[in-house]
């Protein structure tokens, strides 16, 4: 029985460092992809600045 108990131990061994690798690139991905939305945020509130300071800039000239 010592082969036995030996192989579960091993298979449990295996099996929990699975769970972990699995776990850590779940970890990795979702850290990505809030990585991406937030760079897309600023990329939008970059935009938006842009395009009020040159519709801002364009009253400006009619003004003058």
């Amino acid at each position: 029985m010592g082969f036995m108990d030996d192989a579960k131990k091993t298979a449990e061994a295996v099996s929990d460092r699975l769970k972990d690798a699995w776990e850590d690139t779940t970890d990795r991905v979702s850290d990505k992809v809030d990585e991406l939305k937030a760079d897309a945020a600023v990329k939008k509130a970059e935009a938006e600045k842009e395009s009020v300071q040159k519709r801002n800039d364009v009253r400006e000239n009619v003004r003058d």
